[in-house]
């Protein structure tokens, strides 16, 4: 039996990334493992595979990443495996080492343009350090995977180097059983406008959301999941009196995040082009909202918007204006006519737009190292 063991720096509980690649992995007979961190409030896991999660002196920073390094490529350097996966380019130094001394496989899965992440952006010396290491590293690696073809093209033009692209798309819905909102605490006699993620961040258009919420009329804002800017969200919503207006809901399995995302009316996608890894992001939240076939109101970046234009199954906005927003989102609510022609888009594109399609590209890989 081939032994993988794909690794991360997060807690695991809400990467859905991970957790579909070890799952299509486990079921073509590789017995898998993910590893990650336990943090004090990581949710608890059941899988059908192995995980190891470990706790770690530091939570951040740069101890943080030496500290996950070094832990790691112990961990690596002992454990049964062929074939080591690395998630990002915070696991890839331990990973790297590891297969070069085992003479091991590797892979390597980029979620993101890592170097052009924001919380970078001002540290040139953290980033140098990043870009030092993956340039040591990257042109050396052929098993290269990363989520959409602008980001591909990125690495390409800057190592030379050819990437397999496999989109952050969802496993399709199978459950007949859904709670309604009365269920999960939700209105039901108003309009839900969702922004979901585990990384409602700075400049991800949370905050024009939330003011949006002041000019819309029998709506509330749904905002699911965590991130670094929910303290500054709920100060607005305690500035300007949104409290009937604005739900908060802490993050949570992925399979009771979609039992809310379904229920929404509008999936809300509203990075902004800040950065360059923004610009050319495609969220998880996207294809989630396809699949629970709710329309999207997205920002005007390039891989989103052409999702979003080439199946029709939304609107593409042209401002992050608070007002702006909340007239395109009325717009979209009460156009009956224009909403039944989406849900038909919808329809179709999430048949196309899952995980079943899309695990075929990722098995181009790992069925040559099986």
């Amino acid at each position: 039996m081939t032994h993988i063991i794909l690794s991360v720096t997060n807690d695991l509980a809400t990467d859905q990334r991970v957790h579909r690649v070890a799952t299509s992995l486990t079921n073509r007979g590789a017995k898998v493992t993910l590893v990650g961190r336990l943090l004090k409030n990581s949710l608890l896991l059941n899988r059908d595979y192995k995980t190891y999660r470990m706790r770690l002196l530091f939570t951040k920073g740069a101890f943080f990443y030496a500290e996950y390094n070094v832990r790691l490529f112990f961990y690596l350097l002992f454990a049964k495996v062929n074939i080591l996966v690395s998630n990002d380019l915070d696991t890839l130094a331990a990973n790297y080492l590891a297969s070069v001394i085992r003479r091991k496989k590797l892979v390597y899965d980029t979620h993101e343009y890592f170097c052009g992440v924001p919380e970078l952006q001002s540290r040139k010396i953290v980033q140098a350090i990043w870009r030092k290491i993956e340039g040591s590293i990257l042109p050396k690696l052929t098993n290269v995977i990363t989520v959409n073809g602008s980001i591909a093209n990125l690495y390409e033009q800057e190592y030379g180097i050819k990437l397999r692209v496999v989109r952050n798309v969802p496993i399709r819905f199978n459950r007949t059983d859904w709670p309604s909102r009365r269920d999960l605490g939700l209105p039901d006699d108003k309009k839900i406008v969702l922004l979901q993620g585990s990384g409602i961040n700075i400049n991800r258009g949370a905050e024009e959301a939330v003011l949006a919420a002041r000019y819309l009329k029998n709506t509330v804002v749904l905002i699911v999941g965590g991130g670094d800017v929910l303290n500054r969200l709920k100060m607005l919503v305690l500035e300007y009196n949104l409290g009937e207006n604005v739900i908060f809901i802490p993050k949570m399995p992925y399979a009771e995040l979609m039992s809310h995302t379904r229920l929404a009316d509008i999936g809300l996608s509203l990075d902004k082009d800040t950065n360059i890894n923004y610009r050319f992001s495609l969220p998880n939240k996207v294809f989630d909202y396809i699949q629970a076939q709710i329309p999207v109101l997205c920002s005007n970046l390039v891989e989103v918007a052409n999702v979003v234009n080439t199946w029709q199954v939304g609107r593409v906005a042209e401002s992050h204006n608070p007002q702006y927003l909340a007239s395109v989102i009325e717009e979209m609510l009460y156009n009956e006519l224009q909403m039944n022609i989406w849900k038909q888009n919808l329809a179709k594109a999430a048949e196309v737009l899952c995980w079943e399609k899309e695990e075929l590209e990722l098995m181009k890989i790992y069925d040559k190292l099986l």
